[in-house]
């Protein structure tokens, strides 16, 4: 009786129905893509199998709790970081890029599951350096951002060598959210960020006047990246032209599932918005960005309800991490962002990544659970 009860309970809670309503519109806007890229095997079915998957493996986290997680962060750090290396050592290169493991039936992407590890290994050290000193001080504040730098250091250079710089970016953006609710001194953020634009502005500066050195010193792949880069600021380029014109078309309804009068690769990740707004226009995009804006306010609210401070790092880290992906994903298919390959959480094709976000799902609902 207690375990119905604990299935019933865990089926009817708001986050699962969200992610239910956010299912719904994944699987269909898939079955779409996969009949406008002519796939000859239907993608909805293997993101049916993983939601599946994925709500079972919600509910063991569930049932298992956070605390075993927490326990074990280091040594899950140790083996993200080893099937990162082992990637780039071992892996068969996928257009051009070493981030998937084949085993025949799936693929597993680890770069997802680091994103996990570091929102929680961050969130247990700085809770750490708050109760060790509860007064900062420029010295302990500086050798702590170097922990935290090194931390990222390592996943971040194996996985931009794969390359997939989306996943770096997401790395920082986790790093970045937690720290800045940390309590240390503003000044570091103002620091980092002039750092980061006098690099960005010096590796265009040797683009533009000397592509021979800057391929000697960073290779075709970082040439490529910002040549996309360039490409989106003036508004070229075949999937942006493609993504933007799928969705002015739509109208205020779409031209209904399964038509989706306009070809772009990657429909069924990278652009899977732009595949639902030409299907259901206006109106249907609308319906999917409240349900997205309310997920978030609820992981929002409930980071001011816990008591825990090391709960309100963890939210913080996911609710950064979420809103980045959905803000990047969706502002990418209307040309107001660069092109970076960063997929839509729940609603992108994707067994890793998706799993991933179920991952957190049981982490956000065990932190809902202590607040009830």
């Amino acid at each position: 009786m207690g375990d119905y009860m604990t299935l019933s309970k865990f089926k009817y809670n708001k986050y699962i129905i969200l992610v239910m309503i956010m299912a719904i519109i994944s699987i269909l806007s898939i079955k779409s893509a996969s009949i406008l890229l002519n796939y000859k095997y239907n993608l909805m079915y293997k993101q049916i199998s993983w939601y599946i998957i994925g709500f079972i493996i919600t509910f063991i986290v569930y049932k298992v709790g956070n605390n075993k997680i927490y326990k074990n962060i280091w040594i899950l750090y140790i083996i993200g970081n080893i099937l990162l290396l082992l990637l780039l050592l071992l892996a068969n290169p996928v257009n051009n890029s070493k981030c998937w493991f084949d085993l025949k039936i799936f693929t597993i992407q680890p770069s997802e599951f680091m994103k996990i590890i570091l929102i929680i290994l961050i969130s247990i050290m700085t809770n750490k350096f708050n109760n060790n000193y509860t007064k900062h001080n420029l010295k302990n504040e500086f050798i702590f951002i170097i922990k935290i730098l090194l931390i990222l250091l390592i996943p971040s250079i194996l996985t931009f060598l794969e390359p997939d710089t989306g996943a770096v970016i997401i790395y920082f953006i986790i790093a970045f959210t937690i720290l800045f609710i940390s309590g240390i001194r503003y000044r570091w953020f103002i620091l980092l960020g002039i750092l980061i634009s006098l690099s960005i502005i010096g590796l265009i500066i040797l683009y533009k006047f000397n592509n021979d050195l800057f391929i000697n010193i960073f290779g075709t792949s970082l040439f490529m990246r910002i040549d996309r880069l360039l490409d989106w600021s003036i508004k070229d380029g075949y999937q942006l032209n493609n993504s933007i014109a799928a969705i002015g078309s739509a109208g205020l309804l779409g031209s209904g599932f399964n038509h989706t009068p306009i070809y772009f690769p990657e429909a069924d990740t990278d652009f899977i918005f732009a595949v639902f707004s030409s299907n259901k226009g206006f109106i249907g995009s609308m319906i999917l960005i409240i349900v997205i804006t309310i997920f978030d306010i609820m992981l929002i609210k409930l980071a001011f309800k816990t008591k825990s401070t090391l709960s309100k790092y963890i939210i913080a880290g996911i609710t950064g991490m979420l809103i980045y992906g959905q803000f990047q994903n969706i502002g990418m298919t209307y040309g107001i962002i660069p092109i970076t390959g960063i997929t839509l959480p729940f609603i992108s094709y994707g067994g890793s990544s998706l799993i991933s976000y179920m991952i957190i799902l049981g982490i956000i609902i065990n932190i809902e659970k202590k607040c009830t």
